[in-house]
């Protein structure tokens, strides 16, 4: 039995320990330091030490590198020896006693890969295997040369295509350990069918078929050899092959005249169809492709069936259809891959035939702006004339139907999709049957006023569903293409109803109203505690805020828009209409204050500004109403800046307005002087840096002062330099002075410096032309002779002049 210690007494006998091999430590360390010292007194020169080798040279490339580069070299060259043997000539020896030659050589190349292998050279083996099965072709040509001249190329190829397959595959079986005789025997495989078919002069037809039963017997070595080069090689060339046969058969179905025409392509794709199957089912790596493949294949053979005999529109539906009933085998007993295949088959079958009706929707939105030069012109004949470009209704009519089969499709496949992507197939469905009734009146052509009242139906239609509630697993996807497709409807009935003026009026007032009444409906409201928690009821609203303040700014462009129609019915001329447009902004600005607080404000706001510059363009070439305009916006802008949230932004706006206009009226009224520019300008600026520095103490000079004094003071002293009466320069010296004598008085820095810059200035002005005077009376000797003492001078007052400059700085640094 065992009597440990306590955790004190052990934790005393290690502290013992420690410190007795720390002081043994110690004493060691002595010794050696010690012994050191002795070593170094009594220690020999030391021998100088040899300079160390350079290290060999590492070679640039392996054995096996090099073993592999001569093999192939040797190869190659002794390839390019029996081609020029056999072709050209060797020597006077005849065709036939080449082909003995060559057939002796050819035995042995065969034999000597099977020696090679028994002394373990397996890369020898490999390059003269490789020979060897070069030199069975360039036998083939020798046999044919020498018994068989006049045999036909293309048969012959063929038989020696299928001999050579054979051989080298036997070859293969026999020796192999060799890795080239098999998949070469598959590659040279691939001809023999193809070339007999054109040897026989077969139609487009059989050679498909040649290629496909090529297909089919490389995926028959697929599936039953085991992993090897050679199944790599058949899986590859059965998609090229097997790919090619399908395409060709596409092309006879889709260029076929007749329905019986068409049997025979379609009983072909149905076979690649059922061979995509096969293989989907057996080899699980492929299952995506072959369903994808069988899918297509199988859709392509039963819509061509009835295409040659009826039109392009209810083809392009036949095509659809079959597609659709791909997605019954969502409950098929194949592969899950499989049957993903076949659905992403059904997919591209889809989105073809919506791809094809693009053209007639683009239009539809589009079209009627190629109109706008023809503003109420008259009522077009018919909705295809209102669009302005026919993209070939007669055969769009079909264009609604396939539209809506694709929406009713995403609709239906909404419950098989994952959970991530069923809101992008609602928001899908949703446009694809908004575009399927937009295109409607074009489809059927119908009347001009018919295809407007759909438009807007259908735009008040995209706008009630986007307000609509729904749960919160819809709100991703199906409100934003809403209001995209709301949007777009705006846009193109906006542009249809140019046509007319009745039309452009009642179109632009429901507009109007129903884009008002959804920015009034998405009017969501969320607590703080939503969106500190995040719940569903804040991410619904975030949404709706956003949708809320895009509608409010298309309703005020569309507010404008009906203002400028009704002042164009009314007969009333641009400079006037220019008038009426401001009262959106000034109606906005009214409205924004009572919604203070809420997102959709500045959105509204900064929309409405826009009127404005569009004012200002109806007016040009009125100098008057211009300056009318800019006054009433810096009135607005004045009004808006009541409110303490805008009045940094809009009272700055206001101030350039009322300059501006101040200005524009001067211009109109002939006034050339600046004087009367810029005084309007300096007087309020002037009062309100007062007010201000009377309110904050700490407001500089600059700040409060500066712009007002700069805006009359500058431009009046650079008309004073070009202006020879003496009124304005004297006028000009007496504001300075006084300005000067005040910033001194209050030692204010801003009023100092630019008073009695000005006041310099515009002295040096007015004695100038003395100066130049006196300067030309004096004797030539003098301005040099003045330049020296006032060098002199210069230097004797340095010092006193640098004192000076010094109390200035402290006298104006002490200035606010």
């Amino acid at each position: 039995m065992e009597n440990l210690p306590r955790p004190a007494e052990e934790l005393a006998v290690l502290d013992r320990e420690l410190a007795r091999i720390e002081a043994r430590r110690a004493q060691l360390l002595a010794r050696r330091s010690y012994l050191l010292t002795l070593l170094t007194a009594v220690a020999p020169p030391a021998r100088p030490v040899p300079a160390a080798r350079p290290a060999a040279r590492t070679p640039e490339t392996s054995p096996p590198s090099v073993q592999n580069a001569l093999l192939a070299l040797g190869g190659v060259l002794l390839t390019v020896a029996a081609v020029a043997f056999t072709v050209v000539s060797w020597g006077s020896m005849g065709i036939g006693g080449r082909s003995v030659v060559l057939g002796t050589v050819t035995l042995a190349a065969l034999a000597t890969p099977v020696l090679l292998l028994r002394r373990s050279l397996a890369a020898t083996a490999e390059a003269v295997g490789a020979l060897a099965l070069v030199l069975t072709v360039l036998d083939s040509y020798a046999l044919n040369r020498a018994a068989m001249p006049g045999a036909d190329p293309l048969g012959y190829t063929a038989t020696a295509c299928a001999v050579l397959a054979a051989l080298w595959a036997a070859y293969g079986l026999l020796v192999s350990r060799l890795r080239t005789p098999l998949p070469a025997a598959v590659l040279i495989a691939q001809l023999p069918l193809p070339l007999w078919a054109l040897a026989a002069g077969a139609s487009e037809l059989t050679l498909a078929w040649a290629l496909l039963a090529t297909a089919a017997a490389d995926a028959a070595i697929v599936l039953w050899t085991r992993p090897s080069p050679a199944r790599s090689i058949a899986g590859v060339t059965a998609w090229v092959t097997g790919g090619w046969a399908l395409l060709m058969a596409v092309a006879l179905s889709v260029t076929a005249g007749t329905p019986l025409d068409a049997a025979g392509p379609g009983l072909l794709l149905l076979a690649g169809a059922g061979l995509g199957l096969f293989a989907a089912m057996r080899v699980p790596d492929v299952s995506f492709a072959g369903g994808l493949v069988a899918g297509l294949a199988a859709v392509a053979a039963t819509g061509g069936l009835p295409r040659p005999s009826v039109p392009l529109g209810w083809a392009v539906v036949g095509y659809l259809l079959c597609g659709a009933a791909l997605l019954t085998a969502v409950r098929a007993p194949l592969p899950r891959m499989a049957v993903r295949g076949l659905g992403a088959a059904a997919g591209a079958v889809v989105a073809g035939a919506v791809l094809w009706t693009l053209p007639s929707v683009a239009l539809t939105v589009l079209g009627p702006a190629s109109l706008a030069e023809d503003i109420w012109s008259g009522s077009p004949g018919s909705a295809r004339q209102a669009v302005g470009t026919d993209p070939g209704w007669s055969a769009m009519a079909t264009a609604p139907l396939v539209l809506l089969i694709a929406a009713g499709l995403l609709a239906v496949a909404y419950r098989h999709l994952p959970a991530s992507v069923r809101p992008a197939a609602l928001g899908g469905a949703t446009a694809l049957a908004w575009a399927a009734l937009l295109v409607l009146p074009g489809a059927l052509d119908l009347g001009y006023a018919a295809a407007v009242a759909t438009h807007l139906a259908l735009t008040a239609g995209a706008l009630t569903l986007a307000v609509r509630p729904r749960p919160p697993a819809a709100l991703s996807a199906v409100p934003t293409t809403a209001v995209v497709c709301a949007l777009a409807g705006a846009a193109s009935v906006s542009l249809l109803a140019l046509a007319t003026q009745p039309a452009t009026l009642i179109t632009l007032g429901v507009l109007l109203a129903l884009l008002c009444g959804g920015a009034v409906a998405l009017n969501p409201a969320v607590t703080e505690a939503d969106k500190d928690t995040g719940t569903d009821s804040a991410r619904a609203a975030f949404p709706a805020r956003s949708f809320q303040a895009l509608l409010t700014c298309v309703a005020v462009a569309t507010a404008v828009a009906l203002l400028c129609a009704l002042c164009a019915s009314a007969g009333l001329p641009r400079e006037r209409t220019a008038l009426v447009v401001l009262a959106v902004p000034a109606v906005v600005a009214l409205l924004a204050a009572r919604l203070r607080g809420r997102p959709v404000a500045l959105p509204m706001e900064l929309t409405s500004a826009g009127a404005g510059p569009l004012a200002v363009i109806l007016a040009t070439g009125h100098p008057e109403t211009v300056a009318l305009v800019l006054a009433l916006c810096g009135v607005v802008a004045a009004g808006t800046a009541l409110r303490p949230d805008r009045r940094p932004a809009a009272g700055y706006l206001a101030a350039v307005l009322f300059v501006l206009a101040t200005w524009v009226r001067l211009y109109a009224s002939d006034v050339s002087t600046p004087e009367a520019y810029t005084l309007p300008a300096t007087v309020p600026a002037l009062v309100v840096g007062f007010l201000r520095r009377r309110g904050d103490l700490e407001a500089s000079s600059w700040t409060a002062y500066g712009p007002g004094l700069a805006a009359t003071l500058l431009p009046s002293l650079a008309a004073a330099w070009g202006d020879t009466h003496w009124l304005r320069p004297l006028a000009l010296g007496v504001a300075a002075l006084a300005v000067t004598l005040v910033g001194a008085r209050l030692r204010l820095q801003a009023l100092l410096v630019i008073g009695g810059g000005v006041l310099a200035l515009d002295t040096l002005h007015e004695l100038a032309p003395y100066v130049v005077q006196a300067v030309g009376a004096l004797p030539r000797w003098l301005p040099p002779a003045l330049a020296g003492l006032l060098l002199l001078a210069l230097g004797a007052t340095y010092e006193r002049r640098l004192h000076d400059a010094r109390r200035l700085r402290r006298s104006l640094g002490r200035m606010r």
